[in-house]
């Protein structure tokens, strides 16, 4: 395949001949710059001090390295040197290593698991069954249009991007699940259409944690959750009747089919 080219429009005309299908599908393509020297950039200015206090909040200090992670152009132990030569100690970073060892642990499982990264490791805790689910995505989620300005704007940075800040990935993920009962596995076919750092390994067992089925509870959020790590930028501006704006005890009432709820 050709490497060099004069403009992105002319290597995103490449692109759409060579994969047509690809293209089909979606012919966007995200304004995420790659490369080594763009890698090492981001690296370098990465604080991993901050990381921890900061890392739930959609203006936290997170790296935004999976990309390059997930392509080889940065390795976990590179970025945890470099982590650990910034703050000065390997206890200052105690947290930021923590989520890199969880990204080999999820590799690691991947490699044992193969295609069973494709099942339920375990039955839902929500009350409901496999079968209760719809095996396909709605189109309002994939195309952005619910009409709740959270979970569009996300829809819509997921697919024009290819990027989201792990909570928005989380609450995406619990809307489909929970609200709309959606099947885990067609939300994670769908994150890895776009995604620009998706690998099955991180995508899938995470989409099970928040289903349930790799996990003692389901993941599920409300409004003022929600609110706390957006600065309720999206809250402001939005019209609809908002399904999170409740308490944690009366979601799980209206979402689980469990006695005494699941918090």
């Amino acid at each position: 395949m050709r490497r060099e080219f004069g403009s992105r429009e002319e290597l995103a005309a490449y692109l759409s001949a060579e994969f047509p299908a690809a293209a089909a599908r979606d012919s966007g393509m995200s304004p995420w710059p790659g490369g080594a020297a763009e890698a090492k950039r981001r690296l370098d200015a990465i604080s991993p001090r901050t990381y921890a206090s900061s890392r739930n909040y959609l203006s936290g200090d997170v790296t935004r390295l999976s990309p390059y992670v997930r392509h080889g152009l940065l390795t976990l132990g590179l970025v945890r040197d470099r982590a650990i030569g910034i703050a000065g100690s390997a206890k200052a970073v105690t947290k930021f290593i923590s989520e890199l060892a969880w990204r080999d642990y999820w590799q690691r499982l991947y490699f044992k698991l193969g295609d069973g990264i494709w099942r339920d490791r375990e039955i839902y805790k929500t009350g409901w069954k496999p079968g209760d689910y719809a095996v396909e995505l709605p189109a309002d989620i994939r195309e952005g249009r619910t009409g709740l300005r959270c979970m569009d704007t996300f829809s819509q940075e997921l697919r024009v991007v290819g990027y989201l800040h792990n909570h928005a990935r989380m609450w995406l993920a619990a809307y489909a699940v929970h609200w709309r009962r959606v099947q885990w596995r067609a939300g994670a076919r769908w994150f890895l259409t776009h995604l620009l750092d998706g690998d099955p390994a991180s995508n899938n067992l995470s989409w099970k944690w928040v289903a349930s089925t790799f996990s003692h509870k389901p993941y599920f959020f409300n409004r003022e959750n929600l609110e706390k790590y957006t600065a309720a930028v999206y809250c402001r501006e939005c019209q609809a009747k908002c399904p999170f704006d409740a308490s944690y005890a009366e979601l799980s009432d209206r979402l689980f089919q469990l006695e005494g709820g699941t918090q």
